[in-house]
């Protein structure tokens, strides 16, 4: 079993992602990018367990995306704006 594994984020409108770190516990990850896929953002989440073939960020990549430093924290700020959004229509 892996000990760690590197938490990823996607955005499949602009074919980019972030490698957001590395942590041993992606629940809340998990949950956040569901949360933003429930209120209609086209994200994925990855975790892919670290590796000897993937031990650094560099090493990580996607075929056909970009990588977009900030991404998840954008994501985030999006998403709040969402939620406030639907909030005033209560």
């Amino acid at each position: 079993m892996f000990s760690k594994c590197w938490l990823i984020i996607k955005d499949d409108n602009k074919r980019t992602f972030e490698v957001i770190g590395k942590a041993s516990n992606d629940n809340s990850f998990s949950n956040r990018t569901h949360g933003m896929q429930k209120d209609g953002m086209n994200v994925t989440s990855v975790v892919l367990p670290v590796t000897n073939k993937n031990s650094t960020k560099q090493g990580i990549t996607f075929i056909n995306y970009t990588q977009e430093d900030g991404l998840y924290e954008r994501l985030l700020k999006e998403h709040n704006e969402i939620i406030m959004r639907n909030a005033g229509e209560w």
